[in-house]
């Protein structure tokens, strides 16, 4: 990946303005972070593939599932379906499960992720690693919007990047959660392939979504002396 891509989390947008907002993101963004939760992973219920086939109404952009839930195996299928894009599933819920899931995304056609919660060592997805597409990092615990931002996970984007030159490796690099102007200095030193960008880093800026892009647009250049991609 040559660039930074940012990939804004739509469970985190304003769905009175669903519509205003995509038409405007669809020019500026790479993917759609779509969190989907099933209220037993995590105790919230989110967003679904109905809203990913909703969403495909209105944009082409590449969309990218995370997957905080309980049978992953059952959401999978769901997603295969409807040829969503990315599929990313959590390490912690994969024991027994990963080879053959990973292998269903691909059959398809799909490309295949996996999420990691801050405590989970990246040890723990060894076994399949050559296989991913992608590895999400949580920078704060999984299911809650506006957390505080686990600035030690940063350690393991540093570790992937240079098992990726290492070994050859494929996977793209993302980080989730806390993506905003007092972190971005720190993730950017870290050096993710795409930031996930919510409530703190987009959406809350303001009310209307260009004015919004363009203060996360001035945050992430001041902070990181970098221009925007």
């Amino acid at each position: 990946m040559n660039k930074v891509e940012f990939s804004p989390s739509l469970m985190t947008m304003d769905l009175d303005k669903f519509k205003q907002q995509i038409t405007f993101l669809n020019n500026h963004v790479d993917s759609y972070h779509i969190d989907i939760m099933d209220g037993h992973y995590v105790p919230n219920i989110t967003l679904s593939p109905w809203f990913i086939e909703e969403l495909r109404k209105i944009s082409e952009i590449p969309m990218s599932a995370h997957l905080m839930v309980a049978d992953p195996s059952f959401w999978v299928q769901q997603l295969v379906d409807i040829k969503c894009e990315w599929i990313c599933m959590h390490a912690e819920v994969l024991d027994g499960l990963a080879f053959r899931l990973i292998d269903q995304i691909h059959d398809a056609g799909l490309k295949a992720g996996i999420v990691i919660n801050p405590e989970t060592p990246i040890e723990s997805i060894f076994p399949y690693i050559e296989l991913l597409d992608k590895i999400t990092i949580m920078t704060v615990d999984p299911g809650f919007a506006g957390q505080r931002f686990i600035e030690s996970t940063l350690d393991k984007i540093v570790d992937l990047r240079k098992l990726r030159e290492e070994k050859g490796y494929h996977y793209v690099i993302e980080m989730d959660g806390s993506s905003n102007r007092k972190s971005f200095k720190q993730i950017d030193a870290a050096g993710p392939d795409i930031y996930i960008v919510g409530r703190s880093g987009l959406f809350g800026l303001d009310e209307e979504i260009e004015k919004a892009w363009e203060i996360m647009s001035t945050d992430y250049e001041e902070m990181t002396g970098k221009k925007m991609p």
